[in-house]
């Protein structure tokens, strides 16, 4: 107890990332660890761990007889695992006496990892963690949460091509056809940011003898993959309605705007983890089932530059599309941490008692 009363504060601080406190793919993550005692204090070692990774879990159930079986569904992916030795563990002991000391570090993010997400059924977060070690005494911890999010430039071909397509169904009532309702619509592009407004072109002919209503909407949809298995959520991110189109009449949208609310972006490179849009004009026909058309939507990053005036400062690329950070709890209960596997190791930290970054046992606790 003593021991502990001597430790008056344990943090980590992070340098704000240069987008309200969102880093990047590639970027340097730039941190102090900074330690208060109110006396001196015997340390075996301080070490800081850089971790990031997807995870799903759900539970399904059946019946079988009078008995429910519960299948559980579990994985994970990891994006980062990096760890370094602010005060080496080398058997011997160091002592600071008490008042304020401050530990920088450095870790350099993996060139490839994914946005931060919260759903339903799984998450993709990020965190840095101390861990103080004493002599014959507990592992004082303590931990800092940090957002990713994974450019993605929709200047690119794939993105800026048109999508359009085209539907029809028959309208029956009774095994009586009663007329066909038919749509094709036509967006600009594929890629898209929050805030923008999709201009929809499409015609719908009415050719029943009852009245049907158009609609359209952004729809996100959330799958989460494990044991071969998917299990998805879909949600309306925004919708519009259309005028009542009479029997045997025709209505034209000539670029219907819908805007797109503050969303996170796709995400579309992670294994067990994809979050998906995308734009569904909708037929309401009484007395049968709607007629719906799909079209697939991409939301990026980092907006369209009409005159190709680029820039990479992760500054620029998400200052206007960062709303949606709202949404992800700023600290997120961590999953289970025995789930990890060990990627290649840098850091450079920069206090008088860093070591050099290095491999971490799975048994390790962090």
């Amino acid at each position: 107890m003593q021991l502990l009363r001597r430790v008056r504060s344990l943090e980590v601080e992070l340098e704000d990332g240069r987008a309200r406190g969102a880093y990047g793919s590639g970027e340097l993550l730039h941190g102090r660890v900074r330690l208060e005692l109110r006396g001196a204090l015997r340390l075996r070692a301080l070490e800081v761990c850089a971790r990031g990774r997807a995870f799903v879990h759900w539970l399904e159930s059946h019946s079988v007889g009078l008995n429910t079986v519960y299948h559980d569904y579990m994985d994970f992916q990891t994006f980062l695992y990096r760890r370094c030795q602010l005060i080496p563990d080398n058997g011997e002991v160091t002592v600071l006496q008490a008042g304020r000391h401050e530990f920088p570090f450095t870790f350099q993010l993996p060139e490839t990892l994914a946005t931060s997400f919260e759903g339903k059924h799984g998450s993709v977060r990020y965190w840095v963690k101390a861990k103080l070690h004493r002599p014959w005494s507990t592992v004082k911890k303590v931990k800092k949460e940090f957002t990713v999010i994974e450019p993605i430039d929709i200047n690119t071909p794939a993105l800026l091509a048109p999508q359009a397509g085209a539907k029809e169904k028959l309208a029956r009532a009774w095994y009586c056809n009663r007329g066909q309702v038919s749509v094709t619509a036509k967006i600009d592009r594929k890629g898209y940011t929050p805030g923008e407004v999709i201009p929809i072109f499409a015609e719908i002919d009415n050719c029943t003898s009852r009245a049907v209503v158009p609609k359209a909407a952004i729809i996100q949809t959330q799958t989460f993959i494990a044991r071969g298995t998917k299990k998805q959520k879909k949600s309306v991110v925004t919708s519009i309605v259309g005028d009542s189109i009479a029997a045997g009449k025709r209505e034209v949208w000539h670029g219907r705007a819908l805007k797109i609310p503050p969303v996170g972006p796709s995400i579309l490179q992670c294994r067990i983890i994809q979050v998906e849009y995308s734009l569904k004009v909708c037929v309401d026909i009484p007395g049968t089932s709607k007629l719906l058309l799909e079209l697939p939507l991409v939301i990026g990053t980092i907006p369209l530059h009409p005159f190709g005036s680029r820039t990479s400062s992760v500054s620029s690329q998400y200052s206007i599309n960062l709303d949606w950070l709202s949404t992800i709890p700023e600290q997120p209960e961590a999953p289970p941490e025995h789930l990890f596997s060990i990627s290649t190791l840098f850091c450079s930290p920069s206090s008088s008692f860093a070591g050099r970054g290095e491999l971490v046992s799975p048994n390790s606790g962090w």
